[in-house]
């Protein structure tokens, strides 16, 4: 497998998972890995629902930095574990992201869009009443403005993650089609020094291809793109590593030679063979 390090995982640290962390770095050395990194939800203000209220996705920063250390130490000799964390990114909480950043040691930062301008693409009213390319330029015209307004984090996650919750998915989807804003977006994430998430977990939502599609990551490529992580964005321990021989064919694909890891916030380069 080209590709041994998972760097974009959800324990019960996070408001939507229920596994416990060891469960998942015992399976991380079961399938011969070589690191994983935690990457639990922290979402400022995500709008309660009927089905999920009260602020699930705020996370006891405290106590997952706590287990982290002692699971790092405990299984030092098997795998390296590491501490991120997602960070859901909306301008008006650039300020309480910013002190937040400051306040942990963390390893990685993931900046993620799951919140477009209050609303929630998970949820089917964020497509209702438009098209979903208007829908769908709604979500990649926020994730430019958050950017603009907030740069503490070290790759963006998932990049096109509304569309595997689009009436159709990715099946009117393509980066043509979208190609304006998106090359905005990744002018920026450039300028500013950051990198991109290669996200497997489209494959599993029934999408044909990974987040981004494959049309972006080239194109990031193209513009001198170098910096890319690889996650599974699991939620449960049998997903971990799920599709990552896939994974780094593509990015070979794509023109990249290395994916990276983070410790202490800082890139370190890893060949794909």
């Amino acid at each position: 497998m080209p590709i041994t390090a998972d760097f974009h995982l959800h324990s019960h640290f996070s408001g939507d998972s229920d596994t416990p962390m060891e469960e998942m770095i015992l399976k991380g050395i079961s399938l011969g890995l070589s690191a994983l990194c935690f990457t639990e939800h922290n979402d400022f203000d995500f709008p309660d629902s009927a089905e999920e209220p009260g602020s699930i996705f705020v996370l006891n920063t405290d106590s997952y930095l706590y287990d982290v250390a002692r699971l790092k130490e405990k299984y030092a000799d098997s795998i390296g574990i590491f501490f991120g964390v997602e960070l859901g990114l909306q301008p008006e909480i650039a300020h309480a992201n910013a002190g937040y950043c400051k306040s942990y040691p963390f390893d990685f930062i993931i900046g993620s869009s799951h919140i477009c301008h209050g609303k929630d693409p998970y949820y089917p009213d964020f497509f209702a009443k438009r098209s979903e390319e208007e829908a769908l330029r709604e979500y990649f015209q926020s994730i430019l403005e958050n950017i603009k307004k907030f740069s503490n984090f070290d790759v963006y996650g998932h990049l096109d993650y509304a569309v595997r919750y689009a009436p159709h998915k990715d099946q009117n989807y393509s980066y043509t089609k979208y190609c304006d804003i998106i090359d905005d977006i990744l002018t920026l994430l450039l300028e500013k020094g950051k990198g991109l998430e290669l996200n497997t977990g489209g494959i599993k939502k029934g999408m044909r291809d990974m987040h981004p599609c494959k049309d972006i990551l080239k194109r990031y490529r193209e513009l001198g793109g170098e910096i890319i992580t690889v996650g599974s964005d699991s939620h449960n321990s049998s997903e971990i590593g799920s599709h990552f021989r896939q994974a780094g064919e593509l990015l070979m694909e794509c023109g990249f030679k290395y994916y990276c890891i983070f410790e202490q916030r800082t890139p370190e380069f890893h060949k794909l063979s």
